[in-house]
């Protein structure tokens, strides 16, 4: 599935082309994806002006100017492309060829831009385990999707402090408490990983432990929040990450995968200088972790 920067460099490739647009059109070719569209889904996006294409945790969110929100999730397999009026598919450098089997294209939503330029912007699902929503206008925060999402990982209001107190007490493991979106939102099981490598810290830990008396900042903390956010920012400076279905939002793939540390590499030596470890897989929650048990504390 998507993670945050995924989504993220999504949402950059959409931004120009529907930030400022007019939907003339819209074209719903079946009824339900993961859940059923919204009620008059078609006539509620016509003719109305996107003024803004926002990210939060894992969901694009298209602000329209009556203050509608539409919620889209893109599941296991979803995508987006951009076609431009004339049928040209928006460059891109491709490793494989994108597939653009209209079987699959099951919204397409025909735009038109301030200068007259008209582009699609078309959603792909073949699993179909992507959904769209609505959140009615004054909404978008009280919506069930939105209002328990925890802060984000990529601004400055995460830091140490932030992660002690959230952290303090708390005796789950600490990649258990990373992956509650409740408390930090739009973290995957990958880039958690990654950043446990990264600040030196085993998945095996309890959480409370990265916290000082009475939930303080401690070295532990600072670093797992700087880690947090630069491998979270190298993602999505990569383009995110490129695993089976993922494409961007120009069809281009992802690279970041060619720069995991642990993820996926089990076997694989320790890339961290001097350390002489190999890398471990275990399962926590259901999910496969990542991690050097020789420099990961």
């Amino acid at each position: 599935m998507p993670e945050l920067p995924e989504v993220e460099t999504v949402r950059r490739g959409l931004q120009p082309f529907m930030e400022g647009a007019t939907v003339l059109a819209v074209e719903q070719r079946r009824p339900d994806l993961r859940f059923p569209f919204p009620d008059r889904f078609v006539e509620r996006l016509t003719g109305r002006r996107i003024e803004a294409l926002e990210r939060r945790a894992k969901y694009l969110i298209v602000h329209l100017d009556d203050g509608l929100g539409l919620i889209s999730h893109l599941g296991m397999s979803g995508s987006y492309r951009i076609e431009q009026d004339d049928g040209d598919q928006v460059p891109g450098t491709f490793q494989h060829e994108r597939s653009k089997n209209a079987v699959h294209d099951h919204v397409v939503m025909h735009l038109g831009a301030k200068d007259g330029a008209k582009n699609r912007i078309i959603y792909n699902d073949p699993r179909r385990f992507g959904f769209m929503l609505f959140a009615e206008p004054g909404g978008l925060n009280m919506h069930p999707l939105i209002k328990d999402l925890g802060t984000e990982p990529t601004g400055n209001r995460l830091d140490g402090a932030l992660l002690a107190k959230l952290f303090h007490n708390k005796g789950a493991p600490l990649k258990a408490a990373l992956l509650d979106q409740k408390l930090i939102a739009g973290l995957g099981n990958i880039y958690v990983c990654e950043a446990l490598w990264r600040a030196e810290l085993s998945p095996r830990r309890m959480a409370g432990t990265i916290a000082g008396e009475n939930g303080a900042a401690t070295g532990m903390s600072e670093r797992l929040a700087a880690s947090i956010r630069s491998v979270i920012a190298d993602a999505i400076k990569a383009g995110g990450s490129s695993l089976k279905d993922y494409r961007q939002a120009d069809g281009e793939l992802g690279y970041f995968q060619h720069s995991f540390s642990v993820y996926d590499r089990e076997g694989a030596p320790c890339p961290r200088s001097g350390c002489g470890g190999t890398i471990s897989r275990i399962v926590q929650s259901g999910r496969s972790t990542f991690y050097c048990p020789v420099c990961q504390h």
